[in-house]
């Protein structure tokens, strides 16, 4: 009888999320002795933020790398050029402007500045397909555990449409797209409030626009995905309710980004965004509802079965998730 191979965890992911762990704990203190502050924020929330969510990235992703079977070097490379050319150049990026004290996001004030951002840019674009590429090799993975197989698909679907959120930022807008068309060279393109000027009233910690729309809560909420949902596996065990969980966490982020995008702060809903959400909250209801019935009926699907993803060949594996 053959061995299972042994479990080991991705050691550049795991080591990268200790670093990254590492700098959340000198961002914090930073901002307690570094009275410094851009658009109103002090300079070190930003790093603060940024490798706090790497930092869950790349501990998901190493649990889930411990756990394959099939290709397990090509998951292996994966992991490791995602940290070489999408988590190292970004936090760098972000916390070498924080360091001078400047603004990281939009800025192409001089021509350092510019620079920064667009390794910002590229490397926020090959993250997006190196997380695509891994998602796909942990999809076809044989596993036992049907929820879980079901989880990481659709975990990595909505992770990757949340950091497609991001690009909506990097559009000028319409302020600036006709200063641009005035022939007004610009110091700034892009912005995440919609309805107001970066910089604007913020919400504690997260410095989301309390007064307009701010696409970084759609950008954050599908982005962490890849953590809620095999969470939600690891604890509900049914593949038909791990299924309503994703749609209803899909359609949170899908909301988030439309309240955003008509200029609502998410903070100060308006009647229609109360009752969409509220639609949506007993959609969910009802769906889990039907779910759990359908479980309860002799016959129901059970909590493990034999295959993975969509049946026997496929199943998506994991040990474990953390962001």
């Amino acid at each position: 009888m053959v061995a299972p191979p042994r479990r080991t965890w991705h050691g550049p992911l795991t080591a990268c999320a200790m670093a990254m762990a590492v700098l959340a704990v000198v961002s914090g203190i930073g901002l307690v002795v570094d009275e410094r502050t851009v658009l109103g924020e002090g300079v070190w929330l930003k790093p603060l933020k940024f490798a706090t969510s790497f930092a869950l990235y790349a501990i998901t992703l190493a649990w889930m790398i411990s756990a394959v079977e099939r290709w397990r070097r090509t998951l292996w490379w994966l992991g490791t050029v995602a940290v070489a050319v999408f988590v190292l150049p970004e936090i760098s990026a972000i916390t070498f402007q924080a360091v001078r004290g400047v603004r990281s996001h939009f800025n192409l004030a001089t021509t350092l500045d510019k620079s920064v951002f667009m390794v910002m840019g590229g490397a926020a674009y090959l993250g997006w397909a190196l997380t695509l590429a891994l998602g796909v090799f942990l999809v076809f993975q044989r596993r036992t555990d049907r929820a879980m197989a079901w989880a990481i698909p659709l975990g990595v679907a909505i992770s990757l449409a949340g950091m497609s959120v991001g690009y909506l930022m990097t559009a000028p807008t319409p302020d600036q797209a006709h200063a641009l068309a005035s022939g007004i060279k610009l110091a700034t393109i892009g912005a995440h409030t919609v309805g107001a000027l970066d910089g604007g009233a913020g919400m504690p910690l997260t410095g989301w626009s309390s007064g307009a729309g701010d696409l970084r809560v759609a950008h954050f909420v599908g982005l962490h995905a890849l953590q809620v949902l095999p969470l939600i596996a690891l604890w509900v065990r049914r593949v038909p309710l791990v299924i309503v969980a994703a749609f209803g966490y899909a359609g949170l982020t899908g909301l988030l980004l439309w309240q955003a995008q008509r200029g609502q702060a998410l903070v100060h809903p308006d009647g229609t965004t109360l009752l969409v959400a509220g639609g949506l909250v007993a959609a969910v209801a009802v769906a889990v509802a039907v779910a759990v019935v359908v479980l309860r009926r002799p016959g129901g699907a059970p909590a493990r079965a034999a295959g993975g993803f969509l049946g026997a060949r496929g199943g998506a594996a994991l040990g474990g998730t953390g962001q």
